[in-house]
Formats: structure tokens, sequence, C-alpha cells
């Protein structure tokens, strides 16, 4: 039987058509905004007793990767995603231009030491991919550098899955005007202002190149094992609900268990 959020699902070996992708849709949400929201909260209330469970078993862990344009809502949907989950199990990783020192190793260097322990989820905040996103745009490194991360990229999330982690990858998906909209609010307000950048506006010049660069990565990473999901994102609210639908579905097939009890337990009063 198919999952619900299989309709966010690229199949492997398929490269997306992210222009044909509808970044205002709500397909499948149980209503509107409102009716949308309301159902919203369960599904957290579910996801903080599922990442309990997953944290109590300690034995496997789920690696979330979200990427996006700018002002996608990465951080947006890790707020509202993971609100009231216990953060003592849940950990989240920015990556950002690489040191001097990460610059001095293999680009998969600083991503491995930041994947989750046993019992863990971890949220990666952009992640390995912009090792075939920046530097393919910008030209940092030549294609017969960049191009060959493909592989690499499919090996290590092998290796990952292999070793215990479930690998759900979301590509927040919004339109060009959206982001301008975005752009403008964080303008507009001074308590937001500190998110924006002069140098937006020239990665926002490159849109076209960027959304090449994401198709390809995509199509070419998308697998059995670790799937990519291309979420519409112009919508928070339905951004919200498609995103826990999503890590829901496999912390659902994944069903973590608390450890048994120790024999007796049931009957011991303390004094």
């Amino acid at each position: 039987m198919a999952n619900h959020h299989d309709r966010w699902r690229v199949p492997e070996g398929e490269r997306p058509k992210l222009s044909d992708i509808d970044t205002r849709s709500t397909a499948g949400a149980p209503g509107d905004k409102a009716e949308t929201r309301a159902a919203t909260g369960p599904l957290v209330d579910e996801l903080a007793e599922l990442q309990n469970r997953l944290w109590a078993e300690h034995r496997r862990s789920v690696l979330l990767v979200l990427q996006a344009m700018d002002a996608g809502g990465k951080d947006g949907t890790i707020r509202k995603v993971f609100t009231g989950v216990n953060p003592q199990g849940v950990r989240a990783s920015s990556f950002k231009g690489p040191s001097t020192e990460e610059l001095e190793h293999d680009f998969l260097w600083r991503i491995h030491q930041q994947v989750p322990g046993h019992g863990e989820i971890g949220v990666f905040n952009r992640s390995h991919y912009e090792d075939v996103l920046i530097v393919r745009v910008d030209e940092l490194v030549p294609e017969d550098v960049w191009r060959p991360r493909y592989g690499t990229i499919r090996h290590f999330e092998r290796s990952l899955v292999d070793a215990g982690t479930t690998v759900v990858k979301v590509f927040l998906h919004i339109s060009k005007d959206e982001q301008k909209e975005r752009f403008q609010s964080r303008l507009d307000e001074p308590e937001k202002r500190w998110k924006f950048s002069a140098a937006d506006l020239t990665v926002r010049a490159k849109w076209d190149a960027y959304a090449d660069a994401y198709a390809d990565a995509i199509g070419e990473t998308s697998t059995e094992a670790a799937p990519w999901y291309v979420v519409p994102a112009d919508r928070k609210w339905y951004r919200d609900w498609a995103v826990l639908q999503i890590l829901l579905g496999h912390l659902r097939d994944l069903d973590p268990q608390y450890p048994a009890e120790e024999a007796g337990l049931a009957d011991l009063v303390i004094e």
C-alpha cells in the first residue's frame, strides 16, 4: 500500500521538473489553512511520542535533511515541526561556508561529525548538498570535481542507512515571487532585517542556475534507501503539515519500542 507521504517522493533515477510543481499546492491537506493547522497539532504530539520511543530504544536514528532556496523556510520548518519534542533527542546542525580546517579535508568530513547518534533525530539545515549546489553555480570548483560527488553522496547516505540511520531529504519548494515577498518582509520588519543581506540579491539573480542544480542533485541522489521529497512550500501551514507527514511516515515504519523493563519493578515500593 502506498504511503500518504509518497505524493511528494521523487522516484529513484527521476529528475524532477521543478517548474511543473505548483509551489502553492495544498494537495492532500485535511482542508483549508485553519483545518490543516488544527490537524497538525496531533501530528506534533505523535512525533514527540515516537521520538521519545526512539530515544529510549537507543538503537537507531533518523536524519532529516532540509534544503531550499534562500527564504525557503528551513528555520521555520524546524521550529514548527519540532515544537514540543524533547530537545535531548533532537540535534539540529546548520552548515555555512566551510572553515579553513574543513577545507583541508574531504567535503563530507564536517558532515559526518554531525550525523545523529543512536536514539537521535538529526536535522540538517543545509547539508552536504551545498557541495553540488553553490560550488557548481558559483564555479568554486570545476565540473570534474563536483559531478563525481553525486556518487560519493549516494554511497555516504547508503552507509548511514546500513548503520541504522533512516535518511529523509526534503526540498522546500518556493516560487521566485514568494521569495521576493519574504525578502521584502524581512526588509520591512526591523526585527527580521538581520536575516537579510545584500548578497542575497546576488544569489537571487542566479535563480534559474540554482533550480537546475537542485533538479540535477535531487534526480541523481533520490534513492530507495535515501529518498528526496519535493514539498510545495509557499504556504507555510501546508509545508509544516507535509513535512510532519513525511517524517512520521518513516518513524511509523521504524516503530521504535521502549526497552523491556527489569523484572519485578511493577511490585517494587520505594521506602
